[in-house]
């Protein structure tokens, strides 16, 4: 007479994973998403506290046609890279029309937000310094500024944005998005811009 031995009613189941093994992946994803992010503020904790962004072209024509391309803002609407992004833009000039005490106000849609530029200082055919403020949409300041090196019958401009990050978020935002070649890409074209312009007047 043969004997049959009950089974289990799990038999044939896969046996259920340990809870160690079952957490483990979690753990190890942890612990590299805590390692990332040490090694990211250490990265960016490392970076300088103040930044310069510069770009430069030469254009074949002299530094006094350039100077008083730069030096009025009424003239910047034939070459700024911003210009054609909102043309609905509220533009406001304030103070005398080019030189130190010359503003320029705008207020648009969210590619060009609010801001101004002022003119602090405007030595001719050598340098034209602003201070840049936005209002939106966010507030912030920084020094911009074209610096003009006449070369015979041409002229190199250097066109820059010097400033200082007022917090870790601040400095870590222009990490991640890449502010110099956001910023430089804007340069770029506004120079190539300003090149057309300057030298069809010739």
């Amino acid at each position: 007479m043969s004997t049959t031995i009950p089974q289990s009613r799990d038999a044939g189941a896969t046996p259920a994973s340990p809870p160690g093994k079952r957490f483990g992946w979690l753990k190890a994803v942890l612990i590299a998403g805590v390692a990332g992010m040490a090694v990211f503020l250490g990265v960016v904790a490392v970076q300088p506290d103040d930044y310069r962004i510069e770009r430069s072209a030469t254009f074949n024509a002299p530094a006094t046609v350039v100077f008083d391309t730069v030096n009025n803002f009424h003239n910047w609407e034939a070459w700024s890279p911003w210009a054609k992004l909102d043309p609905n833009a509220k533009n406001t000039f304030e103070g005398p029309d080019s030189g130190e005490g010359a503003i320029f106000k705008w207020d648009g849609n969210d590619q060009v937000g609010a801001g101004q530029l002022t003119i602090l200082e405007s030595r001719p055919n050598e340098l034209i310094r602003m201070k840049l403020e936005f209002f939106r949409p966010m507030e912030d300041s920084c020094i911009t500024q074209f610096s003009l090196d006449p070369q015979g019958a041409q002229t190199e401009v250097r066109w820059s944005m010097l400033g200082t990050h007022p917090s870790f978020v601040s400095k870590a935002f222009c990490f991640v998005m890449n502010i110099d070649k956001m910023v430089g890409t804007d340069f770029e074209k506004g120079l190539a811009n300003m090149k057309v312009v300057v030298e069809r007047t010739l």
